[in-house]
Formats: structure tokens, C-alpha cells, sequence
């Protein structure tokens, strides 16, 4: 799980470092990494890490979401999380494609048969060679010379997909 950088920042540093001396010297010895995260952050005015962690964690993410975007695109799928249409606007189609992307399984050699039932399944507006000569000039998806296997390019998808993704897939009972 990667870690979410976090800046302290120090409105005293004469202050934080007089405070953070005194708790080291009434220690017996070095602090461990947990008690000296402790230390710091008390020193930098909180009651302790987590404190800290807590205060920190109301900031927005590192990427922003575009909801107006996500809100657009969702209208070209069903209840059932089926792509109805491909749509007009350039802006939409890459989110769409990511979707579809989404869906494949990672590390896994699809043929060309196959391809096409899942473009099929997942599309309802029937025409999976818009959909999968997209996907392959876009980045998502590489295939093989012959045409003949496909597999999904492992890349980090937009911030935006995981909204997408809570609108148009159905909730599992």
C-alpha cells in the first residue's frame, strides 16, 4: 500500500526545537521510529501522530476529480454498466475506454474471438472494432502483429475512473 506524503510544517522552528530536545532528554536512550514520529509531531503542536494524521487527511487528494466529466460520461451507460453509445465528444471517449479497460483482467492473453464478445457484452451499440482499435491506438491495450491476441497495458488509470466506476457498475447483492 503506498503512503500518502504528508508536510509538517514548523511555525516555530526555535520553539519545535526546544520542545523536541526536552522530550528526548527525559527519554532512557534513542526512540523508536513510532515514538519519534510521536515526538515530532508534538513538538510541531499536535497531541501525537495519529493526531497529526487525522488533521491532514481533510486536505483534497494529490489529483484532482473532475465530477462534471464523470457525470457526462455515466450517461452513456446503462443500469447494468453497459456502454449504450460512443460519444461524440473527444473529452469523453478516453474515460470511457478506461472502463472498459477496467474490466479486463490484468496479465491475461485475450484472442481475438474473445475480445470481441467481451467489447460486445460490455457495449450494447454493437461496433467492437471502433471500441477495440481505440483502445489499442489510446495506450490501454497492445496487440500482437497478427491481430490475433490481445492484452491489457498495466498503467495508472485517471482519477477520475474510480468515480465513474462508482456510478455505472451495479451494486452485487
Amino acid at each position: 500500500m503506498s503512503k500518502r506524503v504528508q508536510s509538517l510544517v514548523i511555525a516555530d522552528l526555535s520553539a519545535f526545537a526546544k520542545q523536541l530536545r526536552e522530550q528526548i532528554a527525559a527519554r532512557d536512550g534513542a526512540p523508536g521510529h513510532v515514538e519519534m514520529l510521536n515526538m515530532l509531531t508534538r513538538a510541531a503542536g499536535f497531541r501525537n501522530y495519529q493526531h497529526f494524521k487525522a488533521v491532514h487527511d481533510d486536505r483534497p487528494a494529490a489529483e484532482p476529480v473532475d465530477l462534471q466529466l464523470v457525470e457526462k460520461v455515466s450517461r452513456h451507460f446503462d443500469a447494468d454498466g453497459v456502454l449504450l453509445r460512443w460519444p461524440a465528444r473527444n473529452i469523453q471517449q478516453p474515460l470511457c475506454l478506461w472502463a472498459l479497460w477496467s474490466r479486463m483482467e490484468p496479465g491475461r492473453d485475450y484472442s481475438d474471438r474473445e475480445n470481441t464478445e467481451l467489447l460486445n457484452a460490455w457495449a450494447g451499440f454493437g461496433d467492437h472494432a471502433l471500441l477495440r482499435r481505440a483502445m489499442v491506438d489510446m495506450g490501454y491495450v497492445t496487440r500482437t502483429p497478427d491481430g490475433r491476441t490481445y492484452r491489457r497495458i498495466e498503467q495508472k488509470p485517471p482519477a477520475e475512473l474510480s468515480a465513474l466506476l462508482k456510478r455505472i457498475v451495479p451494486a452485487r447483492a
